[in-house]
């Protein structure tokens, strides 16, 4: 599942609409460098088309993100400085929404705060689930297991009208 259906799950439709027009459609050259190793980034991406790298200090691949995938979420909530950085593949571009920017609405509109703050946790909550499973710390047998793939009724309801409301960001950003 992409991970921005676990951010747009708990927004409202007017929640995405702020995020498209607070935000910048960018488009990276290959090798542009969107968040530096020991960098603070200043900024969270929604990948839109293409890839990004997420490469380790020794310059190690450590993942590979495509659309529907975020970037610099980390960030907002702690200032901690980077222990990766994050460089474009050919045909990448993402909406870039600044930390100043999101904050301020955080600041000044609890209700969306309440929703965003509450996405990113299912977000992170969520990756953090993947990465104990992917280095054996969820105790299960085989990666494949049913119960690792299962997804709760909950966000399968939520699910669809996030892909909706993604797609519906997808086609927005490409006018």
């Amino acid at each position: 599942m992409r991970k921005v259906l676990f951010i747009l799950s708990e927004l409202l439709d007017d929640d995405v609409e702020w995020l498209a027009n607070a935000g910048d459609r960018l488009r990276y050259p290959v090798g542009a460098e969107l968040i530096p190793y020991g960098g603070q980034p200043d900024s969270v991406y929604f990948v839109l088309d293409g890839t990004f790298s997420v490469l380790a200090g020794n310059g190690e691949l450590v993942a590979e993100l495509s659309s529907g995938e975020v970037i610099g979420e980390m960030s907002l909530v702690d200032p901690a400085r980077t222990t990766a950085s994050v460089r474009a593949n050919e045909g990448a571009s993402a909406l870039r929404v600044s930390h100043v920017r999101l904050r301020e609405k955080l600041d000044t509109d609890a209700a969306f705060a309440a929703r965003f703050y509450r996405a990113l946790s299912v977000f992170m909550s969520a990756r953090m689930r993947q990465t104990t499973r992917r280095y054996g710390y969820g105790g299960l047998s085989h990666p494949g297991d049913a119960q690792v793939d299962e997804i709760s009724e909950a966000l399968l309801e939520k699910a669809h009208l996030a892909s909706m409301r993604f797609e519906r960001l997808l086609k927005r950003m490409a006018s």
